[in-house]
């Protein structure tokens, strides 16, 4: 009676035929219970991760649309930077999650080894390069002469800060893999709150310390990067933890089979990453190229959006850790019906935000800035962010849950298509030869988010996810 009450309420989908099933299916309050219990933490750390951008941009508006372009136009190349950390850490929690599903804790302690080292060192590299590169880089991303000088400076100390958070983003990857999702968000937390404190010292100058206005912001930013480095190191050394680097007699040299497991996902997510960061990259360029306020008003609405993005985000990290230890563990069945539970939390979610973002729009846009000119034009971009919202969390999390089970060839070829191609040449014709300016470009981020939520619900209900093996 169970089983067939389960089949029925998630039919509608098409997530689970009554012939797939391989073993008993708990109670769909016990499913959305694990779902739950994974994701809350994940939901709360990404929207934290989201708003470390949101408060910079926000604490840093009183200086002005300049200061607010200077901090918005480095935010594609330091994810461009950080693009090869990101996709190692697909890799991290696929195979951590797998062998956790296995019960394989040893094997789990191995991965997480080799691949802290292999961070720290790919964290070092790709900070001296930003430093290095930053002012061609920042000229290339479209930074006119009257932000140059504070978005290079801005850049490179934040270039720092990706150290600590290569290393610890690589730390929290594992760490989902097993489930222990509260660690990530325990970091960033308090990565969050270390970063608000400084930037109300360092920005404006409070108390003791000077105004250093976006360098004071970069500064913040950097600190909150240690301090949740420092936390996520402490997580892997506690006795009675399923991940622990000193308890663990797991070597830390790298082998062939862990290394082989982790980039067969990791390098198709680097692809993924490169594609997206590009297409990123490529559109803000365009966006820029409006002038400094048209850019501001697209940075706030960004940041706005990116909310969104962080719930959706969670529940793609919850989904991923699911089916990868789903799979692990032989349960196809479970893997399916974990995502559909994760997709109806994302539907309810998602029709909440687009409530708020269309009833307090301008609300919203006042916490970052007074000058009307922006506040008008983004009351628009918002109402366009609304029709974005249900398609975006709803494809982030299915492709979190392919990306879980190590389909990021296909992911990568999504993205490939919808955001390195598709997303800025859409931009870039309604922007210049079809005069719609910055309206154009919102237009162009709805279509790439219904073209990828359509190729990856296509590619998800094939099934063929499931056979993968790591």
């Amino acid at each position: 009676m169970i089983k067939s009450g389960i089949q029925h309420f998630f039919s509608c989908s098409g997530v689970v035929k009554p012939n797939e099933q391989d073993g008993t299916i708990p109670p769909a309050r016990e499913l959305y219970q694990d779902a739950f219990h994974i994701a809350w933490p994940s939901v709360l750390e990404s929207v934290l991760v989201t708003m470390i951008s949101f408060v910079d941009t926000m604490m840093v508006g009183v200086l002005g649309p300049e200061a607010i372009s200077a901090v918005g136009i480095t935010a594609q190349p330091r994810l461009i930077m950080l693009a090869v950390i990101l996709s190692f850490n697909v890799g991290v929690t696929a195979v951590v999650s797998r062998r956790k599903g296995a019960e394989d804790y040893e094997g789990a302690n191995h991965c997480l080894k080799q691949c802290v080292l292999l961070s720290t060192i790919m964290s070092l590299v790709l900070s001296v390069l930003g430093i290095v590169f930053a002012r061609p880089l920042l000229l290339f991303a479209g930074a006119g002469n009257d932000i140059i000088a504070d978005s290079v400076d801005y850049f490179r100390i934040i270039m720092i800060g990706l150290f600590f958070n290569g290393i610890g983003l690589t730390i929290n990857g594992a760490q989902r893999g097993v489930g222990n999702t509260k660690i990530s968000m325990q970091t960033n937390l308090s990565a969050n709150v270390v970063n608000v404190i400084f930037n109300y010292f360092l920005i404006n100058g409070a108390w003791i310390f000077p105004r250093l206005e976006v360098r004071g912001a970069a500064i913040a930013t950097t600190l909150g990067n240690l301090v949740a480095l420092l936390l996520a190191v402490v997580s892997i050394t506690h006795r009675d933890g399923i991940l622990n680097i000193l308890h663990s007699s797991a070597s830390w040299l790298p082998d062939k089979r862990t290394m082989k497991s982790v980039w067969n996902v990791g390098l198709s997510a680097l692809v993924e990453q490169v594609c997206m960061r590009v297409g990123f990259f490529l559109y803000a360029k365009i966006v820029s190229s409006l002038g400094t306020t048209a850019f501001a008003t697209h940075q706030i609405c960004l940041n706005v959006l990116n909310i969104s993005f962080g719930f959706g985000d969670g529940l793609q990290i919850a989904s991923t850790s699911l089916v990868g230890q789903r799979l692990g563990a032989k349960r196809k069945d479970l893997a399916k019906l974990a995502v559909a539970v994760n997709q109806r939390i994302g539907l309810v979610i998602s029709t909440i935000l687009v409530i708020i973002f269309v009833l307090g729009r301008h609300v919203i846009l006042r916490l970052f800035t007074t000058d009307p000119q922006i506040i008008e034009q983004g009351g628009v971009l918002m109402i366009i962010m609304a029709f974005t919202i249900h398609a975006q969390i709803c494809q982030v999390i299915t492709s979190g849950s392919l990306r879980g089970a190590g389909d990021t060839k296909y992911t990568a070829l999504v993205s490939l298509i919808s955001i390195g191609v598709l997303r800025p040449l859409i931009a870039y014709l309604l922007c210049y030869p079809l005069g719609l300016g910055l309206d154009g470009a919102w237009y162009a981020l709805v279509i790439d988010q219904f073209t990828r939520l359509i190729l990856v619900m296509i590619r998800f209900r094939r099934g063929k996810w499931t056979a993968l093996v790591l």
